[in-house]
C-alpha cells in the first residue's frame, strides 16, 4: 500500500517501534496576555526558545525572538498545543488545546485525547466594522464554539497518527526527523485547513496534526495469552476531503471523495512481533441526497449528473492507488429505497472490472440479531481476505508480510451495520494473524477464550460509539451484536434513545454542524464582499417552528378541552370542531413545508 506522505526505500528508522522519538513540537506552553497582543511561548525543557506573537486587533502573526522579561503580562495560563488560526471576516481566532489526556502509547509514543480546547479572539478591529458585518463575525463566531467541542481528537508530539502502520514502516530515517506536518497525510489530519497560516510562518514547534477518529489501546485491551502479554490496538482516522454530519453530507462529491470516509487499523502486539489489519468504510460513491423534512426517514434520492460514473471511478482508482486490490461489501437493503441505491451501485461497479462488488443484505441475513450469519459475507470473501493478507512484522523490525489489499465496507451511513461486519473480519483476521505468529493451532480462534474475546467485542463497539458520536451525534445503534453477539432489552432501549435523539439532531442541529465543519475544514471561503451568506434564506426554522409547535400544542389542547365541554351545548361542538381544524391544519402545513422547518447549512451546498 502507497500514498502520499510516504517515501520508498528500506525499512524506515525506528518505524515500527525501537526507542521513543524526540518530540517534533512544544509539548506545554504559556500564553501571554499584553495589551496589544498574545504571546504564545514554550516552557518544554526540550525546546524552550520556540515563541510567536498574535496582535490582538490585527490578527498579525509573527515568530518572536525578543526577550520578555522586562515586561508584565496581565495574566499567563498553561495551554498544551495550537491547532490553528482562522480569519473571519474582521477578527483573527487561534484555537488552543486547554487540556489533554494521555490515553495510551503507539508505538513508544505517548498519544494524547483532546479534552478541551477554546478559540482565542484576535478580533480589536470588529468595532469598526458595519453593523451586517458584526452580525455575520456573531454567527461565524458561534460556529466556532461548535467546533470547541468537536468530539475523538488525538495527536503526539512525537509521532504521526494519519499514517497507518505499514506506510510507518517504510519511512526513510530522514523523513521521520521531519516536522510532523510534512510527514502526515493531509487526508486525516482534522486541522489541516487551520495549520496552514503557522506553516507559512515556518512555525513547525507549535503545527501539531490531530485525527478525529478513536486510539483505543487506553482501553482494557491488553491481556496475557499463553502466558505472554498482548495488546490490541484500534486507531481510526477520518478523512477530512468531505467532512460533515450525517444527513448533510451523504455520497461523493465531484472529486470521487465520499462521506464518513474512515480508515480503520486494528493492531496486534505479541511476543515482540506486531501485526495490522486495515479496513475501510465511506458512503456510497455515488451523487445522492436524503434531505432532512421532518419524517422520520426521509427519502434518499439519486441526483442525476451526467458526471456519475467518473465520480466512481475517480473514488475506487484512488482506493486502489493506495490499499491494492479492493472488495466493494455493500450491506444495503434490496428493496426500497436502499434497493433503489443499491442497484444504481452495482450497475455502476459492473464497469469497474479491478474492482470486486459484494451485495450482502445485512437486515435480511442476520435477521432478529442473527449475528453469526455473516459467516456467510465471509464465506464469499475468504479467499481474497486471505491472499490480501495483513501487515507482519518481526523482533528485529522487518516486515515478513505485507498486506496489499482492502475491505471496504459500507451501509447506509457507514456506522451502525459497517461496525458489526468490519469487527467480524477485523477477529477473522486476527486468528489468522495469531495462527501466523505461533499462539493458535490451526484449529484455534479467539472466540475459544472468553476473556479475551470479551475484551475484544467491548473494544470494538466502544469504537463504533466513538465513530458514530462524530458523524451522528449518538452512539452506536446495534452496539449490543458487537458485544454480545446478540440484542438484549436494555439495548433495544439504548438504541431506541439513540434513533430520538439523532432524529432531534439531524433535524434540528445539524445544520449548523455542518457550516461549522465547512468553515474549519476550508470548504467555506470568507469574503468580505459580496452578499452576507445569511441574508440568502428567509424562511428560518428557528424563527417559525416554535410558533408552529406553539399552534400545534395549544390546538391539540384546546380541542380535547372543548371536547370534554360537548356535552354543556352546541357552543362548545362547533368551537371543538374549530379547534381541530386549526390543529390539523397547523399540522398539514409544516408536514408539507417540512424541509423548511428543519435546520439547513447555509454556507456551502450538498456537492
Amino acid at each position: 500500500m502507497e500514498g502520499e506522505g510516504e517515501e520508498p526505500g528500506g525499512h524506515g528508522g525506528g518505524g515500527a517501534g525501537g526507542p521513543p522519538l524526540r518530540a517534533l513540537c512544544c509539548r506545554e506552553l504559556s500564553l501571554l496576555e499584553f495589551p496589544d497582543r498574545y504571546v504564545i511561548r514554550s516552557i518544554d525543557p526540550d525546546a524552550p526558545d520556540h515563541a510567536f506573537s498574535i496582535g490582538r486587533s490585527d490578527g498579525l502573526v509573527e515568530p518572536l525572538s525578543e526577550d520578555l522579561s522586562s515586561l508584565t503580562p496581565s495574566k499567563v495560563s498553561t495551554i498544551y498545543g495550537v491547532l490553528g488560526i482562522i480569519r473571519l471576516i474582521a477578527g483573527t481566532y487561534v484555537l488552543l488545546i486547554t487540556s489533554r489526556k494521555e490515553v495510551g502509547t503507539y508505538l513508544n509514543s505517548t498519544i494524547f485525547h483532546v479534552t478541551s480546547m477554546r478559540f482565542l479572539p484576535c478580533n480589536g478591529a470588529l468595532k469598526h466594522s458595519t453593523s451586517q458585518e458584526k452580525r455575520d463575525e456573531a454567527y461565524f463566531m458561534s460556529l466556532l464554539r461548535t467546533i470547541e467541542s468537536t468530539p475523538g481528537l488525538y495527536y503526539s508530539y512525537e509521532r504521526d497518527l494519519t499514517l497507518n502502520l505499514q506506510r510507518t514502516c517504510k519511512l526513510t530515517e530522514e523523513r521521520m526527523h521531519k516536522p510532523l506536518w510534512k510527514q502526515a497525510d493531509p487526508r486525516f489530519i482534522w486541522n489541516h485547513s487551520l495549520m496552514e497560516e503557522l506553516i507559512e510562518n515556518k512555525l513547525d514547534a507549535f503545527t501539531i496534526p490531530a485525527i478525529q477518529g478513536n486510539i483505543l489501546s487506553f482501553q482494557s485491551v491488553q491481556f496475557t495469552l499463553k502466558d505472554s502479554p498482548a495488546r490490541i490496538t484500534l486507531i481510526s482516522r477520518r478523512c477530512n476531503r468531505r467532512l460533515g454530519t450525517r444527513m448533510w453530507r451523504r455520497g461523493a462529491n465531484l472529486e470521487g471523495s465520499t462521506a464518513n470516509f474512515i480508515e480503520t487499523e486494528q493492531i496486534l502486539e505479541f511476543e515482540g512481533y506486531k501485526s495490522s489489519f486495515l479496513q475501510i468504510r465511506g458512503s456510497i460513491p455515488l451523487l445522492w441526497e436524503q434531505i432532512v423534512d421532518l419524517s422520520y426517514k426521509p427519502r434518499l434520492n439519486l441526483i442525476n449528473h451526467d458526471e456519475t460514473p467518473k465520480v466512481v471511478e475517480r473514488h475506487f482508482r484512488d482506493v486502489m492507488q493506495r490499499y491494492g486490490e479492493t472488495i466493494a461489501i455493500d450491506l444495503t437493503d434490496k428493496e426500497g429505497d436502499e434497493g433503489r441505491l443499491s442497484d444504481a451501485f452495482a450497475a455502476e461497479m459492473e464497469k469497474l472490472p479491478y474492482c470486486r462488488y459484494v451485495p450482502f443484505d445485512f437486515h435480511h441475513a442476520c435477521a432478529k440479531g442473527n449475528f453469526d450469519n455473516l459467516q456467510l459475507l465471509y464465506d464469499q470473501i475468504k479467499e481474497n481476505v486471505e491472499s490480501q493478507g495483513y501487515l507482519l512484522i518481526n523482533t528485529d523490525g522487518e516486515i515478513l508480510i505485507e498486506q496489499n489489499g482492502i475491505l471496504r465496507v459500507n451501509c447506509v451511513d457507514c456506522l451502525d451495520r459497517t461496525n458489526v461486519t468490519q469487527s467480524y473480519m477485523a477477529r477473522k483476521s486476527l486468528n489468522l494473524q495469531l495462527q501466523q505468529m505461533g499462539a493458535f493451532s490451526s484449529s484455534e480462534c479467539i472466540s475459544m477464550y472468553n476473556d479475551i474475546y470479551e475484551k475484544f467485542k467491548i473494544l470494538w463497539a466502544e469504537h463504533g460509539d466513538e465513530i458514530s458520536l462524530e458523524y451522528a451525534g449518538t452512539h452506536a445503534l446495534k452496539g449490543d451484536l458487537v458485544r454480545y453477539g446478540r440484542q438484549t432489552v436494555g439495548g433495544m432501549i439504548k438504541d431506541g434513545i439513540s434513533a430520538l435523539t439523532r432524529y432531534y439532531l439531524n433535524n434540528f442541529q445539524d445544520g449548523i454542524r455542518q457550516d461549522a465543519l465547512d468553515l474549519i475544514s476550508g470548504r467555506y471561503t470568507i469574503s468580505r464582499s459580496g452578499p452576507s451568506p445569511f441574508q440568502l434564506n428567509g424562511f428560518e426554522s428557528l424563527s417559525y417552528l416554535p410558533v408552529a409547535s406553539a399552534l400545534i400544542v395549544g390546538g391539540l389542547t384546546m380541542t380535547t378541552f372543548t371536547l370534554n365541554q360537548v356535552g354543556r351545548g352546541t357552543q362548545h361542538f362547533i368551537s371543538s370542531v374549530l379547534w381541530a381544524g386549526l390543529t390539523a391544519g397547523v399540522v398539514a402545513l409544516v408536514k408539507a413545508n417540512g424541509k423548511q422547518f428543519c435546520s439547513r447549512p447555509r454556507l456551502c451546498g450538498l456537492l
